[in-house]
């Protein structure tokens, strides 16, 4: 009992040091009024050539003081048609959702200069850039200068990245028919039909079937074209290319699938691929299924996600990511 009062009374007499401490009256930190700015990064996962890069970019001014006259992006390498500059400044409301206001004309783009001026009296605005990533990216590192200006003469300038591009090319929902466009070129990632595929020989390297065979779990698969005849089940085929196969389960590339799970395939998944051990078929192939696959001239590797499969029309469709060796 007496252990427990001398606990309580040491404890009032810290607590009274601590406020003999901080007698000092607490004052409201004066506003910065100075011209400052901000950005963030949006957009997840791999960047990839024909996507986009999206940014937050926010510039403020002390009430009062001016306004802010213009916003500006400069890209190290220029954008693909269809890169902008937000003309409309956004807040979230109560419910989570993005009001736009405008405050601008739409921006013009000029070489790897995305600009526009303000056409309303504002003093504080946060502005979405998309940059659209070219085909001269592939592989490299790209950043950016986000900057604006003020009435009052300031300038204030954010700089983001490096962000590299990868070395992958995508396609999505390419659409196999077991009686149609069944060959399939990951060279050009497109699907022909047998007419088309004789013209494109050595670029076929995989075939899609659907075949119901009592006592085996055929239905939707994909060979290629060297494999044996027992699963090439009577197709013909424009060359013996023995592309190597292996199924993948539970991995819904955001990009392929377009679900909410944040999982992406990227280039080191390609570089440390082996399936060198794999057959040169998969069989029972369903939604949500996909398959690791390297090209019998070992030129290309890819991962192929199965979007869908339809028993009824023999279909199935398909989206891929492709990595150049």
């Amino acid at each position: 009992m007496h252990a427990k009062f001398y606990n309580i009374c040491l404890s009032i007499a810290c607590l009274s040091c601590l406020l003999t401490a901080c007698d000092k009256e607490y004052t409201i930190p004066e506003t910065n009024t100075q011209f400052q700015n901000d950005c963030i990064k949006r957009s997840l996962g791999p960047n990839i050539v024909g996507l986009d890069l999206e940014f937050a970019y926010a510039m403020a001014l002390g009430y009062g003081r001016g306004r802010i006259i213009s916003a500006e992006v400069e890209a190290s390498i220029p954008g693909d048609n269809g890169t902008f500059l937000e003309h409309r400044s956004f807040h979230t409301d109560d419910g989570g959702i993005d009001i736009g206001i405008t405050i601008a004309e739409p921006s013009a783009t000029v070489g790897n200069s995305t600009k526009i001026t303000f056409t309303k009296d504002t003093c504080a605005a946060t502005l979405r850039y998309y940059y659209i990533i070219p085909e001269s990216a592939k592989g490299k590192w790209v950043s950016f200068r986000f900057s604006s200006t003020a009435s009052t003469g300031e300038k204030v300038s954010y700089e983001m990245g490096p962000y590299q591009i990868t070395k992958m090319d995508m396609k999505r929902d390419i659409v196999l028919s077991d009686e149609g466009k069944c060959y399939f070129s990951i060279a050009d990632m497109a699907a022909y039909d047998k007419t088309e595929a004789i013209s494109k020989a050595n670029k076929i390297d995989l075939v899609y079937l659907y075949k119901v065979i009592s006592g085996i779990s055929f239905n939707h698969a994909l060979v290629a074209p060297g494999t044996n005849a027992e699963f090439l089940q009577g197709k013909e085929v424009p060359n013996n290319n023995s592309t190597k196969i292996q199924k993948a389960y539970n991995l819904a590339d955001r990009h392929l699938a377009g679900l909410q799970y944040g999982v992406y395939v990227d280039d080191p998944d390609f570089e440390k691929l082996n399936i060198s051990d794999a057959p040169n078929y998969a069989i029972d192939l369903r939604a949500e299924y996909g398959i690791w696959v390297e090209t019998s001239d070992k030129k290309y590797r890819a991962y192929i996600y199965i979007n869908n499969v339809n028993d009824a029309t023999k279909t199935m469709t398909v989206s891929m990511k492709r990595y150049t060796m």
